[in-house]
């Protein structure tokens, strides 16, 4: 039975198993990205007339990974350090003895490899940018519903001024949008390679073919970017594409660590839509989807580091650097990828729970809008016996319990101002204490 198991079920990896990123990235995602490349680069020297359209037709027809064991080019490859080497052997094998010369004309391993990681990207971040329109359409439905729900905002662990919860939401799309933003441009930026030995483009133009031409030829007929350069050592696409990974993984960690903690069984001011189950314990509903994203948003700075410090490759093809990039790539698509559809999922069924951020918001018996009082205060008493009395009325509502309102309002000091129209009671309701929270909502949702 062991030896039918793929080698990576994704046991230890629930954030991307059966997931639309983790098929998409899968080896035979990548060794059909691969085959699509060579067949995409015969169609394109047929195109110009470099090679018969019958070898295009049947390169084309052969570059099925079906056909392929992916394990058997996985070890033959350690040979030679890449797999394009013995697929390139395979898919010429399958094809006519007529069109096996047209097989991997000109291209080195790198070419092939490189635009299939872009082809891998493409087809991933198409699935990525799916999940984050769903989750910031939910996300705009949270912040508009929940515009003047009040809760406590909190800095350093701490209660500190009054906020809504529609300007977290709305906060939390604000992140997404941006992250949108980025995979997009990246997504309509991502180029094939093509550069034959040593980026000259030598081989092609020895067998009659205009190179940037050529290059042209072979994008279009996989729908990517046309580069400028052959980028074998010039590693633009890789590090702009590590970068936007990154900071959607960031960005979707942000909503995921604020769900973390106000989904805190003594905060309990959200709950998953459906949490997930404890082995040891019937009563807990764990916050699972907020829990997955938080840990992809942990692991993928790391992999886009390595694929930084990629960039740093000598000569006009690397030993090593270029190695170094197609695992962290292909975690790093997959590590997003799931957490982009977790949070498509977390958006849709958040539970938001107003009277909880009400009674949390009690806590502090009024000492949450203690700023306002101040601002109040200052210009009638002075900032100094301002800050004194506010003080001191902290903390006898500390210490026995009382609404800061209430203590206020039978100070003696504040009698004249109380008489004059001064409410303190009302000074020290959370919800007129918010500023321009609503109108920060507003401002967010014009964004489409």
């Amino acid at each position: 039975m062991s030896g039918a198991e793929p080698l990576d079920a994704g046991l230890l990896a629930p954030g991307r198993a059966g997931g639309a990123a983790e098929a998409a990235t899968g080896d035979r995602a990548f060794l059909q990205a691969m085959l699509d490349a060579e067949a995409a680069l015969a169609r394109a020297q047929a195109a110009l007339g470099l090679a018969p359209a019958r070898a295009a037709r049947d390169i084309t027809g052969a570059a099925d990974a079906a056909g392929y064991d992916a394990r058997s080019i996985a070890l033959r490859g350690r040979e030679g350090g890449n797999p394009v080497i013995p697929l390139v052997a395979d898919l010429t094998a399958a094809v006519a003895p007529a069109s096996a010369p047209y097989v991997h004309r000109g291209a080195t391993s790198q070419d092939i490899l490189d635009t299939a990681a872009m082809l891998v990207a493409a087809r991933t971040l198409d699935g990525v940018l799916t999940d984050l329109g769903r989750a910031e359409a939910s996300l705009a439905r949270l912040a508009a519903a929940h515009r003047e729900t009040v809760l406590a905002g909190r800095t350093l662990t701490q209660h500190a001024v009054p906020t809504t919860f529609g300007l977290k939401a709305a906060g939390w799309r604000s992140l997404l949008l941006d992250a949108r933003d980025r995979l997009c441009t990246v997504r309509g930026s991502l180029p094939v390679q093509l550069g034959g030995a040593a980026g000259t483009l030598a081989a092609f133009e020895a067998d009659g073919a205009d190179g940037p031409a050529l290059t042209w030829a072979f994008a279009r007929e996989l729908a990517l970017a046309d580069p400028a350069l052959p980028w074998h050592t010039l590693r633009t696409p890789v590090a702009d594409l590590a970068g936007a990974l990154a900071f959607t993984a960031g960005a979707l960690g942000k909503a995921a660590a604020d769900v973390l903690v106000l989904s805190r069984t003594e905060i309990a001011e959200v709950s998953e839509g459906s949490g997930g189950p404890s082995s040891a314990m019937p009563h807990k509903a764990n916050p699972v989807r907020a829990t997955l994203i938080a840990a992809a948003a942990r692991r993928a700075p790391a992999q886009a580091a390595t694929l930084y410090a990629s960039m740093a490759a000598e000569d006009e093809r690397p030993a090593g650097a270029w190695h170094a990039e197609w695992e962290p790539l292909r975690d790093l698509l997959r590590l997003v990828g799931g957490a982009a559809h977790d949070a498509a999922e977390l958006a849709r069924g958040l539970r938001v729970h107003p009277a909880a951020m009400a009674a949390d918001l009690r806590l502090t018996h009024g000492l949450i809008v203690s700023e306002r009082l101040a601002v109040v205060l200052a210009p009638r008493l002075g900032p100094a016996r301002a800050k004194a009395l506010l003080s001191e009325a902290a903390r006898r509502a500390r210490d026995g319990g009382r609404p800061l309102g209430e203590i206020l309002a039978a100070e003696p000091e504040l009698a004249a101002l109380i008489d004059a129209g001064l409410d303190p009671a009302g000074l020290t309701d959370p919800a007129g204490y918010t500023g321009a929270a609503g109108a920060l909502t507003d401002r967010a949702l014009e964004r489409s």
